[in-house]
């Protein structure tokens, strides 16, 4: 990437100060890994190459993306109207995602993106994470666990962004039969 991009990215300098507050008293080795925009075909295939990885329960992953950047400052002003207002349209929008994101199926993710066009920052690395979880050997649960709008937006003039929190973890034996 070049020197303009590498300024503007803040996915590191907004996860760092968390992990080290979780991980005080432990010594721990952070390797980050930037995803740009990628491929189908080459998340895939970072997925495949990384899943391996996922198996370690020693490895930790941090994954950071914003959610929906609503606005025409962001040239994205999607609106269904059977959802009410315009922030609870973007809610059940990013909702939808994060659903999506739940199953851990990429091509479901995809499929979404493609057909809303949600501008999600993060979607290539969520959708590396997604093959990663395919390709490895442990089951693993991802579930959200908050969302927040910055502001909420109540005609076209406005704008905002969303925020949501998932944590993953290895699903406990039996989970999905109980839960099917």
């Amino acid at each position: 990437m070049d020197l303009s991009v590498d300024e503007a990215e803040h996915s590191m300098e907004m996860h760092l100060p968390y992990l080290s507050k979780v991980f005080q008293g432990h010594t721990v080795k952070v390797v980050p890994i930037l995803v740009g925009a990628l491929s189908s075909q080459n998340e895939a295939m970072y997925g495949q190459l990384l899943s391996k990885y996922v198996d370690d329960p020693n490895n930790f992953f941090s994954v950071s993306s914003d959610f929906c950047h609503w606005g025409s400052r962001f040239n994205y002003t999607y609106y269904d109207k059977k959802h009410g207002a315009i922030h609870q349209s973007i809610e059940a929008l990013d909702r939808m995602g994060m659903e999506i994101i739940e199953t851990g199926d990429p091509d479901a993710f995809k499929q979404y993106l493609r057909e809303y066009e949600n501008t999600i920052c993060g979607r290539h690395p969520i959708s590396v994470f997604l093959h990663m979880l395919k390709h490895c050997s442990t089951e693993i649960k991802i579930g959200f666990v908050r969302y927040e709008q910055s502001s909420q937006c109540k005609n076209m003039r406005d704008s905002s962004v969303s925020y949501a929190s998932a944590a993953a973890k290895v699903a406990a034996s039996g989970e999905e039969e109980k839960e099917g």
